[in-house]
């Protein structure tokens, strides 16, 4: 298999715009991508895990990869999915959350500058005035197109502030410098599938200043449900985060080794490393033996031993051990 058909196997593509295109490109060698990440929390958590990994898959296929820290996006604050206006945080948070998320991350991808970067749009929207913001970028964007974009259109309604309105711009910006970097040009933008309008935004952003002859790609992944349909990653006490002071590793071992049945293989492609043949295995063995949750038992072991490393898992296994081998 190459990359996106196991992409494709692990259930990680929602959709991808120029699908043959990229396919190609993939071919042909190395590429540059990049996730997005807003600081609008003190820790990142297991949602975020699913990107996160994706660009750890591009990494490890050879390709080059940027995990963009959005602290001036975070300070406006993403439509996408939201009902109201997201309560807006002051500016010396956003930036502290945001060196929360590169430490975390470093975890994941070694940012060498080389193969892996960790970047912040702070830097090039930061400092950018408002005539230029308007000048330069705001002529390009129809607001026909951008109420018709779902991100937008599902707030119309209930009412949606500029603030918001101009996410979809700044969020194309951010896709345009890091394309126009000679030591980056990025082509690719990967997101959750709530992402759609505004990568194909950026997408038509970089069209437009550089050429209809621009080749640049977005991907989907799809938002992780349970076989119930509820969203996944929540537990009674809120979300699973990745900061072992807000989730301790044994609080996560638990978490994901209690899975449904229904959802552990799925959730083994989703989140783990393991082969097409070990997870193939897994799954026969839940059929024929499900009272052992071998699956759940190596989700568990798995996750935890990314998050947190090797140790934090076998204290998290023989503490778990000692409380249920009643």
């Amino acid at each position: 298999m190459n990359l996106l058909q196991e992409l494709r196997w692990r259930g990680l593509i929602y959709d991808i715009i120029n699908e043959e295109e990229l396919e190609k490109r993939l071919e042909e060698g190395p590429i540059t991508l990049y996730c997005g990440f807003d600081p609008t929390a003190d820790s990142l958590h297991i949602g975020s895990l699913i990107p996160i990994i994706t660009l750890m898959r591009f990494h490890r296929a050879g390709h080059r990869v940027i995990a963009l820290t959005g602290s001036a996006t975070g300070l406006v604050g993403d439509p996408t999915g939201k009902k109201s206006e997201r309560a807006l945080n002051d500016v010396d948070t956003v930036h502290a959350w945001g060196k929360i998320f590169k430490n975390q991350m470093s975890r994941f991808l070694p940012f060498d500058n080389k193969t892996a970067f960790s970047m912040d749009n702070y830097e090039w929207l930061g400092p950018m005035r408002a005539l230029e913001l308007w000048r330069e970028f705001g002529r390009h964007f129809n607001v026909n197109l951008m109420l018709a974009k779902e991100t937008v259109k599902s707030r119309l309604d209930s009412g949606l502030t500029y603030l918001e309105f101009s996410y979809m711009i700044m969020q194309s910006i951010d896709f345009l410098k890091m394309y126009q970097n000679p030591e980056l040009h990025c082509e690719l933008q990967i997101g959750g599938q709530d992402q759609w309008g505004n990568i194909t935004a950026g997408m038509d952003l970089i069209r437009k200043i550089e050429g209809p002859e621009a080749k640049v790609y977005g991907l989907t992944m799809p938002l992780i449900l349970k076989s119930d349909g509820t969203k996944f990653g929540k537990t009674e006490s809120g979300a699973v985060w990745l900061d072992e002071a807000k989730t301790s590793p044994y609080e996560m071992y638990q978490f994901f080794v209690n899975v449904a049945d229904s959802d552990a293989i799925r959730f083994l492609k989703y989140y783990t490393f393991l082969t097409k043949e070990e997870i193939e295995a897994l799954e026969e063995e839940l059929k024929t033996a499900p009272h052992l949750r071998s699956a759940q038992k190596a989700l568990a072991r798995e996750i935890v031993t990314l998050v947190h490393g090797d140790k934090a898992y076998q204290q998290a296994l023989k503490l778990s051990e000692a409380l249920f081998s009643g």
